[in-house]
């Protein structure tokens, strides 16, 4: 029998998606579809008083304005339910019966006020303007560290006497008898911006009421099941009686988990009985949906001459934005990683979370890492440089084994291969050879402003729920024919986001019945008659989704042996358990399983007009096994570039809690032209017990090391370090000593 499992089969969905078959959710339509419209609050902290819809309703084509009095149970979210659905007066679960929240204050700008319903989409936007709502403004937080202090106005008062929402804490050894003990000691203050997802397809969704009565939603999102929970609860309504379908989704790197405009199409749907359609604008996208934590984190590391790392003591504190959305599991991740993929004995962290009035932060790919990788990796850059030691040979002295405990006090729980992807980077990049050298000009550039230079990084990741979750994932395999196997049908919940898991999920379950992949039907991304596949986040679903259609096909197969046709089974995979941190030392075994990564990175630097090039990435990662090679390869070179543009080119800016790049005109992605000249991906495959087939998930990983990489390159390239990014020309001329 041919394996199919490590071969670089073409995707799929990708037939549909180039042609323009594949139908995402703007693409929907139905009969007698009525369009949808948002009021957003536009002001960052305000209580409303009253809202006027008499003109908008007046308005020929308006068919319904939904408001706060409307909402059936006024609140959600994804951890707690912090949130209202929408913001005003006389909302039916007020403060002190029944819900969590205010919901006549309205916390940042792209909170939603109501939702107009009209015939045609022009309609819906000309009522909108007529809506006419009385606000009070109340005191506007945007610093987390003003917020964070006592006395400062709570943003949400229902939920204790201060901002703070997360306190996460590291206790382990003796930090003062570590530092006492190191040679050489780097402090530093290290800033990273917030990231809007920029995903191309932005909110869109379409909701009725189907011929048997169950309300549907197509709209995209990360985790079918907890969206049906969500809008079940909001309105009131069985979780039975709602059914959650996603069509195909345009990108979400983590900013789908949160709710957008699910709950209130589903609301209008349900009253109406009619379909209702929504689009947001790419302007209402930035505005409207979480972004990337911003940190301000203050580091202190010492190490002995021999270069062993001997203390660290670290303080984070993250702006939460206005709601909670997944702060708490964000935080927690930049706990674990915050020592970086080595063994520290002593350490002291502190990871603050604080509401804002900004907009909210949340799910975005890497989850709290790529903060604590900027931290940690550029802590041991500077240790290598006052130490003179080579940055590679630092790593290698202090890299992770099994037999040493993490931050958090307990061992790894699979080998740690941090110093298997160090020395294939190195070797890929040929770093003992010295790629580059401080100073030298450019090969592209003849003027000596252009410098060069090199960096290297390395950091790990979670695969998988953290902090006690039962991790699991439900899977129904088909087995169809009579003399011999004719057709396989994988059903399973699980979110194509653009990663490519429906393909692999082809892959596991053609490999496991032996029939060619044509022959593999799939049946996903939807909550009927599907259990609970878990979110596609945390880098999870290779593994989980794997795991649990192996075991479905297997059993499956072993009931067609037996001559049972069809032959069907169900599987749900169980993931190892793990324990939440201790409130006071942080100790816990709180992930089943992690990857590593590490990559070396050269760029230019021109110190006339501050402009920073990418030139060459080279990217080693801990995959265990390679279930599609090209899949993989693309994982990496799109977390490069999406890690680039966190980097260098993308500058999310507010002022007062105003968003002021809210076009793509103003926050600017990479294009074609800012792209690293060349990346190498380099698949280190050292199975894991825990994997099908030993994989592991790669979707976080390329992100990690990538920013402290490029600091390194240009400390290397100019002699300065540049501790907060995006490394705009302006603060590259200005830490260079022009401006």
């Amino acid at each position: 029998m041919t394996t199919i499992i490590g071969t670089a089969v073409p995707r799929i969905d990708a037939y549909g998606k180039v042609t323009g078959q594949t139908e995402y959710s703007g693409d929907l339509v139905m009969p007698g579809m009525l369009h949808a419209k948002i009021l957003f609050a536009g002001r960052p902290h305000a209580r409303i008083l009253s809202i006027d819809t008499s003109a908008a309703e007046a308005l020929p084509g308006v068919v319904a304005i939904f408001t706060a009095k409307d909402v059936p149970v006024n609140e959600y979210g994804l951890q707690i339910n912090d949130q209202p659905v929408l913001c005003g007066p006389n909302s039916p679960l007020p403060a002190g019966e029944g819900t969590g929240v205010r919901a006549d204050i309205v916390r940042f700008v792209g909170d939603q006020v109501a939702l107009i319903v009209a015939e045609t989409e022009a309609i819906a936007d000309q009522a909108r303007k007529l809506i006419r709502v009385e606000y009070e403004d109340l005191p506007v937080l945007t610093d987390p560290e003003e917020a964070m202090k006592p006395g400062a106005f709570l943003i949400h008062p229902e939920r204790g006497t201060s901002n703070i929402c997360v306190h996460d804490k590291i206790r382990k050894g003796d930090v003062e008898k570590g530092f006492a003990e190191a040679d050489v000691i780097v402090e530093a203050e290290y800033r990273v911006p917030m990231q809007e997802h920029a995903y191309l397809q932005p909110e869109a969704g379409l909701a009725y009421v189907d011929e048997n009565g169950l309300l549907t939603v197509k709209a995209a999102g990360q985790w079918t099941h907890v969206d049906r929970k969500q809008i079940a609860h909001a309105l009131a309504l069985p979780e039975e009686q709602v059914r959650v379908q996603y069509p195909a989704i345009g990108g979400a790197f983590g900013g789908r988990e949160d709710m957008s405009i699910q709950i209130v199409i589903a609301l209008a749907a349900w009253k109406l009985k009619r379909p209702v359609k929504i689009i947001w604008s790419r302007q209402e996208s930035i505005i409207g949906h979480a972004k990337r934590h911003a940190m301000v984190i203050r580091a202190k590391w010492g190490a002995r001459k021999d270069g062993k790392l001997t203390a660290a003591r670290n303080l984070f504190i993250a702006d939460g934005g206005a709601y909670m959305y997944t702060t708490n599991k964000v935080l927690g991740n930049s706990t674990i990683t915050e020592s970086g993929p080595y063994f520290i004995p002593n350490i002291e962290g502190d990871v603050i979370g604080v509401y804002t009035n900004n907009v909210p932060a949340a799910a975005f790919r890497g989850f709290g890492a790529p903060q604590a990788a900027f931290m940690a990796e550029s802590q041991m850059n500077k240790l290598a440089e006052k130490l003179g030691m080579d940055p590679v040979e630092i790593r290698r002295i202090n890299a992770l084994k099994e037999t040493d405990t993490m931050a958090v006090g307990t061992l790894p729980p699979n080998k740690p291969t941090v110093l298997e992807v160090i020395e294939a980077a190195a070797e890929k990049f040929g770093w003992e050879q010295g790629a580059v050298s401080r100073n030298q000009g450019s090969v592209n550039s003849h003027r000596a402003a252009v410098k060069r230079g090199r960096g290297f990084a390395a950091g790990f990741k979670n695969i998988g729920f953290s902090f006690g979750y039962k991790e699991n994932c439900w899977a129904r395999v088909e087995i169809h024919g009579q003399a011999e196997i004719e057709a396989v049908t994988v059903w399973c919940a699980a979110a194509e986001v653009g990663q490519g898991n429906h393909t692999i999920l082809a892959q596991i379950a053609a490999e496991v019945t032996g029939v060619p992949l044509s022959r593999v039907n799939l049946l996903t991304m939807d909550t009927l008659n599907m259990g609970n596949a878990g979110s596609a986040s945390a880098s999870r679903l290779t593994v989980m989704s794997g795991n649990a259609v192996k075991g479905a096909a297997e059993s499956a197969l072993e009931k067609w042996k037996n001559e049972e046709r069809p032959a069907v089974a169900e599987y749900t995979y169980l993931a190892p358990p793990t324990t939440p941190l201790d409130p006071e030392t942080g100790y816990c075994t709180p992930n089943f399983l992690y990857a590593y990564a590490a990559q070396a990175v050269e760029v230019e630097v021109d110190t006339e007009t501050g402009h920073v090039r990418l030139l060459r990435v080279v990217s080693a990662h801990d995959v265990g096994k390679a279930i599609n090679p090209d899949l993989v390869v693309g994982q990496i070179e799109g977390g490069i570039v999406q890690a680039q543009g966190y980097v260098i080119q993308e500058n999310f800016i507010t002022r007062g809690g105003y968003v002021l790049t809210d076009q793509l005109s103003t926050y600017l992605i990479p294009t074609i032209w800012d792209i690293p000249a060349k990346v190498e991906s380099v698949l280190v495959e050292i199975p894991a017990e825990i994997g099908p087939w030993g994989a592991k998930g790669v979707g976080e990983l390329p992100y990690l090391p990538l920013a402290p990489a490029i600091t390194a390159a240009i400390h290397d390239a100019t002699g300065v370090w540049i501790d907060q990014f995006p490394l705009t020309p302006e603060r590259v001329l200005r830490a260079l000593g022009k401006l």
